[in-house]
């Protein structure tokens, strides 16, 4: 169950970043708001998975799922560069996240 929260936990990462950058320095009411409960879900989620998968593994695996999924939403829906060594560069940190969670 930890590390299903955990994933959850990841992808609100992804969507606080988002409406973060969408709210365009907290002038915007609706995306502030999912800013706000998103990195609140975010972090009880990560908090939660902490109990049982140790903070290292569970840090890098959050971060990388936010990070990854961040540039991926950015890359598909914002217009962001999809050059293959960006691309390259993301499966790095997929493979980095998939190795740490069967090395634990």
């Amino acid at each position: 169950m930890a590390w299903l929260v955990l994933v959850v936990s990841g992808l609100m990462e992804t969507v606080w970043a988002i409406a973060l950058d969408r709210s365009a320095g907290f002038s915007r009411p609706l995306p502030t708001a999912i800013f706000g409960v998103a990195l609140v879900v975010s972090m009880l989620g990560l908090g939660y998975s902490l109990r049982t998968i140790p903070v290292g593994t569970g840090y890098a695996v959050w971060v990388g799922i936010g990070a990854v999924g961040t540039a991926v939403a950015g890359m598909v829906a914002l217009g962001e560069s999809t050059s293959l060594l960006r691309i390259f560069c993301l499966l790095l940190v997929v493979g980095g996240v998939v190795g740490l969670k069967y090395a634990h």
